[in-house]
This record gives structure tokens, C-alpha cells and sequence, in this order.
């Protein structure tokens, strides 16, 4: 078994020099998840980190990130593998084509495009092969049909997958898990039984602002504590979308760019559209925090 951190105090030193700031229970949870060798479900709203956390571990581990974005529609062909069919047509034909004997070739042909040559691995299946050290984001897995979580119980009970034509495929070096969720609809039982859980929300403002300033040397400390106090006021009003931590960043950035040296009305008004995407969203931040029009 692979050990990824040391310890917790490992995880939270080696995630920030990663870039990626950590609380006490992320930390915990992502030693924990190597030591332990179980999936980590993280759950939350979107832009809080979720994604940015797998790709963290795999940076400050030096492993490879596979990741699975989950979508309506999904279907074992796009998550776990599928056989080339074209190309083992093609094998076919040419087959029958050399051959006067069309019973023995459709044997000896049948065995044969069943193979490594003619399988397209997915995601889940090219991690649960790879020898090196991996990180396997399954990410917004709450995206797909409930159905699509029994593809998922083999990788995440006993981290091998099955393929009828070749056998199983058992993993040599179990991957580093992460699978993700925006809770927009409950997980099966199944899944969270096999899973560590981590509950993951927007950062305080000390973190986020200490986020913010580790992304954006150039940002004044002044201007940083007036972005992260105007994005927690609009965290709390009624909007479709909610400032996620990576558009904080990138307002730190856009000030940076504007020169500003102080975050007043106007200016947050000016550069809403930065954190805010609906325009709906804006005509409430502007109406409730009583901005100036731009």
C-alpha cells in the first residue's frame, strides 16, 4: 500500500506547498484516505475547492491525476472501457478475406480481436492499470444516473474491474480517490459505505484571504481584507451562483490589474462581472448592497 502522507501535519505542509490552503479536517481526511487506502467523498457547493483538492494531492505527491468528469448520460463505455469496433471489423473482413475455411477463421478471428490491441480504456480502468503513483478525480459523480454508481462498487470496493472478454483487471498500486459532489442529489448507501467523507464549505475569511494573497503576491493586504469581506456579503445574498473561491482569485487579479489601491462601491460595481456571471445576480448585488450604478 502506498503511503501518500506521512501524517496529517505532512498533508497540510505538502498540500500548501502545493498551493493549495487546507483546514485541520481537510488535512486529516486526506492523510487518512492514503493511509487507509478508502475513497474520499467530498461534498459541497460548487467552488470550494473540491476538484483543486485532488489535483493539490496529486502535485504535492508528484502522482499522475486520471480524472472521470461525470455528466448526464454517462455510460460504462465512457467511465470503464469498450472494444475498438471498428478496427476489429476491419480485422474481420480481412480475415474471412484470406481464408476459404469461413467457420475455423471466425474462431480463431474471435478469440483474437478480443484483445489488449483492440481495447479503448476510460478513466476508471486506466487508473486502476497504471503502475505509477495516480490520482483518480471522479468528479460531480452526483451528475450521473443513479445507475452509474454500480459501475463504480467494484473500482471502489476491491479496486479491480471486470472485463468478460479478458478477466479481471486487478490494480497493482492502489490510486489515490477523490470522488466529488455539488449534493444535487443524494448518493446511494453503497457508495458512502466504501467512501471517507469530507464535508467541504467556503473558507472563513482569514483563509480565504490568506488564499487570496498566496495566489496574488501583488494584492495590498488592505485591499485583500475589502475583496474578501464584499465576497462574503454576496455569498450571503440570494444568487443562482454563489462567488467560488477561484473567482475571488481572479478578482484579486482583475484589481491587481485596475491598480486599485481601494475597493470602494464603485469599483465593485464596475467589476462585478468578474465574481457575479448572471446578470440577474448583479441586479441583486447592486439593489442589496446599494452600489452604484456603473
Amino acid at each position: 500500500m502506498t503511503t501518500w502522507f506521512d501524517s496529517a501535519a505532512d498533508a497540510t505542509a505538502r498540500l500548501q506547498s502545493a498551493g493549495y490552503l487546507t483546514d485541520d479536517a481537510t488535512a486529516l481526511t486526506a492523510y487518512l484516505a492514503g493511509a487507509l487506502g478508502k475513497p474520499l467523498l467530498v461534498e459541497g457547493p460548487a467552488g470550494v475547492g473540491k476538484t483543486e483538492l485532488a489535483k493539490a494531492v496529486a502535485r504535492a505527491t508528484g502522482a499522475g491525476l486520471v480524472r472521470l468528469q461525470c455528466y448526464e448520460g454517462l455510460d460504462e463505455a465512457r467511465a470503464l472501457y469498450e472494444w475498438n469496433y471498428k478496427k476489429q471489423l476491419l480485422r474481420i473482413q480481412a480475415s474471412q478475406a484470406n481464408s476459404r475455411e469461413s467457420d475455423t477463421a471466425w474462431s480463431e478471428t474471435h478469440d483474437d480481436i478480443f484483445t489488449e490491441e483492440f481495447l479503448l480504456t476510460r478513466p476508471l480502468l486506466t487508473a486502476i492499470r497504471r503502475d505509477e503513483p495516480t490520482v483518480l478525480l471522479i468528479d460531480e459523480v452526483d451528475k450521473t444516473d443513479i445507475e452509474v454508481e454500480g459501475l463504480l462498487l467494484e473500482v471502489l470496493s476491491d479496486f479491480q474491474v471486470t472485463i468478460p472478454e479478458l478477466g479481471t483487471v486487478t490494480a497493482t498500486r492502489r490510486p489515490f480517490v477523490v470522488l466529488t459532489s455539488n449534493a444535487s442529489r443524494e448518493l446511494s448507501e453503497a457508495v458512502k459505505r466504501r467512501c471517507l467523507f469530507l464535508p467541504l464549505d467556503y473558507p472563513d475569511a482569514e483563509r480565504e484571504r490568506a488564499i487570496v494573497t498566496s495566489q496574488v503576491p501583488g494584492l495590498e493586504d488592505a485591499v485583500a481584507a475589502q475583496l474578501v469581506d464584499a465576497v462574503v456579503r454576496l455569498r450571503e445574498l440570494e444568487l443562482k451562483k454563489a462567488p467560488s473561491i477561484a473567482e475571488s482569485v481572479d478578482w484579486a487579479r482583475t484589481l491587481v490589474a485596475l491598480q486599485v489601491g481601494d475597493l470602494d462601491e464603485a469599483t465593485v460595481a464596475r467589476t462585478l462581472g468578474v465574481v457575479l456571471k448572471h446578470a440577474s445576480d448583479q441586479q441583486r448585488a447592486i439593489k442589496e448592497l446599494k452600489l452604484a450604478a456603473r
